[in-house]
């Protein structure tokens, strides 16, 4: 891959947008070092954007910045894993109550076709993008429920959640076995409040348990093999 981005702000912009999303799409393991200089022969681009990228990938909480060693994709602790889940608990379920009270059919046919992409995806057996659009979905409803700020701190905590799910993660075919989604579009196409909030809360506790919550060591993989 190379994307010539080298002398603008939106040059490391581009580099760190597309960082992020192998992150998310968990091509980018946990713990797995960022070297700049291989960063910037991929995208070809300079160490100064790169340092960039990472920089405002560091503030994302996607890349963690040890003195005298580099960046590295930041690797969410057990304590943190449960402390994210248990936030998520506490806002989405009241933010679904709000978009199934605000919803309008063109929110229904969004939210559908972020539905169809995840499951083509894992019909194509791409699993790490699959869950990266079950966490836009997630960030879709709040974006429905008009919430500006709590849409910002769903946003950050899905983020986490798709590292936490890189680590954790024992139950692959839960993904698959899920009809969460399903059931909570048609709780928004009802505009039924209460159900949509009883779903979101079931579909959480489903994926804390879907988790292994134990230390678990990172997996290597090619840093060029990832970004293709």
């Amino acid at each position: 891959m190379q994307v010539m981005v080298e002398h603008s702000g939106g040059g490391s912009g581009k580099v760190a947008d597309s960082l992020a999303t192998a992150i998310h799409e968990h091509r980018l393991s946990p713990g797995m070092k960022l070297n700049e200089d291989e960063v910037g022969e991929i995208y070809g681009v300079s160490r100064t954007v790169v340092r960039a990228a990472l920089q405002q990938l560091a503030h994302e909480r996607l890349v963690e910045l040890k003195r005298n060693r580099g960046a590295f994709v930041a690797q969410p602790s057990v304590r943190e894993a449960r402390e994210v889940f248990e936030a998520r608990a506490l806002l989405e379920p009241r933010t679904a109550r709000s978009a199934a009270e605000r919803a309008k059919a063109t929110d229904i046919k969004v939210l559908q076709k972020h539905i169809d992409a995840e499951h083509a995806a894992l019909h194509a057996g791409d699993t790490g993008r699959a869950l990266h659009l079950s966490g836009m979905f997630h960030i879709e409803m709040a974006r429905i429920a008009d919430q500006t700020t709590i849409a910002d701190f769903i946003a950050q905590l899905v983020s986490r959640s798709s590292l936490i799910i890189a680590l954790y993660w024992q139950r692959r075919t839960a993904l698959c076995e899920s009809h969460a989604h399903d059931a909570l579009i048609k709780a928004l196409g009802r505009n039924d409040p209460d159900a949509a909030e009883e779903l979101m809360k079931h579909h959480l506790v489903d994926l804390l348990t879907s988790l292994d919550l134990r230390d678990q060591p990172s997996v290597a993989k090619s840093l060029k093999d990832a970004l293709k």
